[in-house]
């Protein structure tokens, strides 16, 4: 059955079909959700484990390595990194990248068994584990809540109120709050008063705990009821706290006597947020899996008006993200380009194609970008930047089809045959070797579509667009694009005589040969004189090709650019063991110089912590008071090149024992630290030496910024020397000597007091002017049970020593393992990575220990070998795919000899603009090459068939490549200037530039060197 002409015999069927596929891809596009960025699964889990008092090493040897070997268990492993400091240990468990999002909740469930089983291998006074498996959940919405006159208890009231409103909002999956302070009941005794009573602590602290407790008296039978009993004495306030009467030596007291109870924060506190300067609290707020970003944030707008009148006066919202602000604009911005694509595409063609052709292509496009809406929502593809910009880049591609069929219906017209006759006979003989070249070109891309590693999970939306948009524009091109050829298309002269009307071709003397004009002729004596010459015109193609290939070597390599989001973060980084309220103070006074600065519109500091997980690519740096980011809002994205250095310059002159630098955000998989030199041993103090090595190589190397150790520096510790015999006589362990020293300083939590829904900590800890001087160490009194009395530090401690301990140790599969990072100040990663390299490598390693290259160099390896990994399979399916349809092996060996000839166009295309090769224009390179193939495809099919008519080899070549010069140059000049809105995109930049280079060298390379290496295959004389 011939296609065409079914469709063409039953109008009405399909037209109706067409605009039932154009209804349900508007209606598709109206559901489909909108994304900034394609999701991709972090197939990461945290195992943390607290291990109170413990320094570093105590955690990695007690808890650290105990829990690594319980997880390594899992056959689903693929990396364990941990990281063990004072007091806790974390594991970020890895899995494989054959698991997805449908299979992890499984594995997760099987984490948590491992981790609970190896509870029981712990030291005591460490765990419980904590499996946190939503680590890479994304928070679509990060705003904050902060006002002048506002505590952070009085804004807790507001987030907690809108946390339980907006958690009804549709799609909305979870909300969590950031840089919350906790509250705390604090009891600050008086030491000399408490020892000149000879009250023990632990008296104080039953008596404080019992009057906080719930109590269950029972009931009791009262006639006929059951009647609850409940004495009275629980206290309801804090200020109850202080008439606690205590009982010492016969003698009677109030808690007020010897001190004070008071409310406040505890301190130190975790994190905490800053926003504009002013104290804030953040709400993260998730989309549902599947959900849309854009529908919920307005819901959450709505829902936020409606609960103004509950918000206190003076309370205000500043916005962190708004992913759903983003995505629209992002949307509204792919959308006009893809429009101005299609807009440049139709000129095109109305310009070498006419009016009519022009049009009718133009129709048939529109309709396949539409349908294949219908077709990609259903398969859950999502409306965001790799989606869309498909959709530009398979722009070109989706025409190749109908010109092909409509320059076919023009040449039957211009011979003299009927409309239906020219539509049927052009599809007959084109439909399957389109079909064929159309999968090909589908295959050039599945290599995307099938990685399992990050990288390719990111892009893969990319591989569906082509599929679904490529497959329907062969539909369109067989069915529809040969209906409204015979309905629109004219020929030259109105040839409607009973012959035609009968179905019989025009045979008279009007029939012409349409390339028979100056233009052609021109081209078949070039095309003749280049086989006359084929040798000269191989070895000519061949010292262009190797000159490419020796250009090829001066591209710049990169992985992924960084995004063009108007906002920026910039790391500060104060020596380790920095106290978190220094670390606040100097992000105050950096956030106000960076708020004076032109562009800037709005400053948000985290302090202690990186923030929640507002972008997919965004990677929160772990809890350490010595860290502080700020993420900088600015008018417009094209200022974040200035202000960075003008920011970097800025902490350099006025905070000179910090480590701070701006950074843009990324726009695909990765981090910060782009070069990353990890030495891998079991000494932590060559361990360090090695990294300070590098760390001075990096130093001396004026395109390198940002250089640091994830180990950071050694953090000071005083260990009071304990007296082991005279303790022992006082009956003084070495618990009791910690409590005293902790309740004299930081605090000791002794309970929990219980007021509505909070359950605030219960700390003791000594009054403000005793904790404001490390001299107070000398003067702490510790009750001794034996002497009945408190006994000063001193008899049982010989002296304070100072000394310095590992506060971070980093493992990687159970091996200790430093990290020397560092990121280009300017140019790109690899090219920094190409200096540093030959120097770090010629750093002698001892024994046992060895380097490893981490960061960009490591990610760009993992994605493309991932890639790597499956293009060998898809260019054998595409290479048998070509050799079915020839039937013969020297036709495609012809086809795929041009392949690698694209590189001389992409070599060329980014020495000049100077774009990077990085993994999108890896992609391009692929995809660029399934378009040569389908292009030589269509010309060999054309020869075959001259051949098939009887014409001799040589002038079946001829007039063939007469007949596709034509479809295959409006091919290529529709894909190439359809992709111009690409070149402003700086994700696809270095794509675009990939394919419009070698596309524009492909089509002369299928127009002239197919032919030359088909008439050497075939011996043409």
């Amino acid at each position: 059955m011939n296609i065409a002409k079914f469709s063409i015999e039953r109008k009405t069927i399909t037209l109706v079909l067409t605009a039932a596929l154009v209804l349900g891809g508007a209606i598709g596009y109206q559901n489909m959700s909108r994304l900034e960025d394609p999701e991709f699964t972090i197939k990461d889990a945290l195992v943390i484990t607290p291990y109170a008092g413990a320094t570093a090493r105590e955690v990695e040897e007690e808890v650290t390595d105990e829990m690594e070997v319980a997880v390594q268990k899992m056959s689903q492993l693929d990396e364990i990194q941990s990281r063990s400091e004072r007091g806790l240990s974390t594991l970020t468990v890895t899995m494989q990248d054959k698991y997805d999002k449908s299979s992890l909740p499984q594995i997760w469930d099987e984490l948590r068994r491992k981790v609970n089983d190896a509870q029981k291998n712990l030291p005591p006074g460490a765990g419980p584990s904590i499996v946190v498996d939503d680590y890479g959940d994304v928070y679509g919405v990060f705003i904050v809540f902060y006002g002048k006159d506002y505590s952070y208890a009085e804004l807790k009231k507001v987030t907690d109120m809108l946390r339980r409103e907006l958690l009804l909002v549709e799609d909305v999956a979870k909300i969590d709050s950031f840089g919350e302070r906790r509250e705390a009941v604090y009891i600050e005794l008086d030491r000399d008063r408490i020892a000149q009573l000879g009250v023990p602590p632990a008296m104080i602290i039953r008596e404080l705990q019992s009057k906080n407790l719930v109590s269950d008296a029972g009931r009791a039978k009262v006639g006929s009821e059951f009647i609850t009993l409940n004495p009275t004495g629980e206290y309801t306030t804090v200020e109850d706290f202080n008439g606690l009467l205590l009982n010492a030596d016969d003698k009677q007291f109030y808690l007020r006597d010897v001190g004070r109870v008071v409310r406040g924060y505890v301190d130190p506190y975790d994190s905490g947020i800053l926003y504009d300067g002013k104290n804030a609290i953040g709400l993260g707020i998730s989309t549902v899996s599947g959900g849309n970003v854009v529908t919920m944030g307005e819901a959450l707008e709505a829902r936020l008006a409606e609960l103004q009148t509950e918000i206190p006066l003076g309370v205000k919202v500043g916005v962190v993200s708004l992913q759903s602000e983003a995505v629209n604009i992002a949307i509204k911005g792919f959308v006009v380009s893809l429009l101005e694509a299609v807009a440049i595409v139709v000129v095109v063609l109305l310009f070498f194609m006419g009016a009519r052709s022009g049009l009718l292509i133009g129709a048939v496009l529109t309709i396949t970008i539409i349908g294949s809406l219908f077709f990609l929502e259903r398969m859950g593809v999502a409306l965001e930047r790799i989606s869309l910009g498909a959709l530009i880049i398979a722009l070109g591609m989706l025409v190749d089809n109908a010109i092909v069929v409509v320059d076919g219906i023009l040449v039957g017209l211009q011979k003299g045959k009927s409309a239906v006759n020219a539509a049927i006979d052009v599809v007959k003989q084109s439909a399957i070797p389109l079909l064929g070249a159309t999968v090909i070109a589908i295959m050039a891309f599945a290599a995307i579509g099938t990685s399992q590693d990050s990288t390719g999970e990111f892009c893969r939306s990319l591989f569906q667009v082509i599929m679904v948009s490529l497959l329907l524009s062969w539909v369109t091109a067989v069915t529809l694009t040969p209906l409204l050829g015979t309905m629109f298309l004219k020929g030259p002269k109105a040839k409607n005589d009973a012959k035609n009307d009968a179905g019989e071709d025009a045979k008279d003397e009007g029939e012409k040969d349409p390339y028979d004009t100056a233009f052609y002729r021109r081209y078949r004596g070039l095309l003749s004189t280049c086989i006359r010459f084929r040798w000269i015109t191989v070895a000519a193609v061949a010292g262009i090709f190797i000159a490419a290939v020796f250009g090829f070597g001066f591209v710049k390599q990169s992985f992924f650019p960084p995004s063009t989001r108007p906002q920026f973060m910039v790391d500060l980084w104060l020596p380790q063991g920095t106290h978190i309220n220094e670390t606040e103070a100097k992000a105050k006074e950096l956030e106000a110089g960076v708020r004076k600065m032109e562009g800037v519109t709005h400053v948000s500091s985290l302090i202690g912590k990186g923030g929640l997980r507002f972008l997919l690519t965004y990677s929160p740096e772990r809890t350490n008071s010595a860290y502080a980011q700020l993420l900088v809002d600015v008018e417009d994205a094209t200022q974040v090149d200035k202000l960075i250095p003008e920011i970097d310059a800025y902490i350099k002159k006025n905070f000179p024992a910090t480590l701070g630098y701006g950074y843009k955000f990324e726009l695909g998989p990765g981090s910060k630290g782009k070069v990353q030199a990890q030495f891998i041993g079991s000494d932590s103090d060559v361990l360090r030496n090695l990294a300070n090595q590098a760390r001075d190589i990096m130093e001396a190397n004026s395109k390198a910024k940002a250089v640091r150790t994830d180990w950071r520096q050694r953090a000071k510790v005083i260990r009071p020397l304990i007296i082991d015999e005279q303790a022992n006589l006082m009956g003084i362990d070495r618990k009791e000597i910690a409590d005293a020293v902790r309740r004299a300083f930081q605090g000791q939590s002794i309970g929990v007091y219980r007021e509505g829904d909070l359950l605030l900590p219960m700390i003791m800890r000594a009054p403000e002017f005793e904790r404001d001087s490390i001299d107070s160490l000398r003067s702490i009194q510790i009750w001794s049970w034996s002497a009945r009395r408190h006994i000063p530090i001193m008899e049982v401690v010989s002296g304070f020593e100072t000394s310095y301990e590992d506060e971070i140790i980093i493992r990687k599969d159970r091996k200790r393992t430093i990290t020397t990072f560092c990121d280009p100040a300017s140019g790109t990663a690899n090219e920094l990575l190409a200096e540093l390299m030959p120097k770090i490598e010629e750093i002698e390693l001892p024994d046992g220990y060895k380097l490893h290259w981490a960061g960009e160099y490591e990610d760009s390896g993992e994605a493309q070998g991932s890639l790597m990994a499956s293009i060998p399979v898809f260019i054998g399916l595409m290479i048998l795919a070509t050799i079915c349809l020839f039937n013969n092996l020297r036709q495609p060996l012809v086809i795929w000899l041009c392949v690698p000839l694209a590189l001389i166009g992409v070599s060329a295309g980014l020495l000049s603009t100077g774009q990077p090769f990085g993994f999108m224009a890896l992609l391009g390179f692929l995809s660029l090459s399934g378009m040569l193939i389908k292009n030589a495809i269509v010309l060999i099919d054309e020869i075959n068939a001259q051949l098939a008519t009887g014409a001799g080899p040589m002038e079946a070549i001829l007039a063939s490549g007469a007949s596709r010069l034509r479809p295959v140059a409006m091919a290529a000049s529709t894909t190439a200037l359809g992709m111009l809105p690409l070149f402003f995109d700086a994700f696809f930049v270095s794509m675009a530039v990939t394919i419009v280079f070698g596309l524009v060298c492909a089509t002369v390379l299928t127009m002239i060197v197919v032919p030359v290496f088909y008439a050497i295959v075939y011996r043409v004389k």
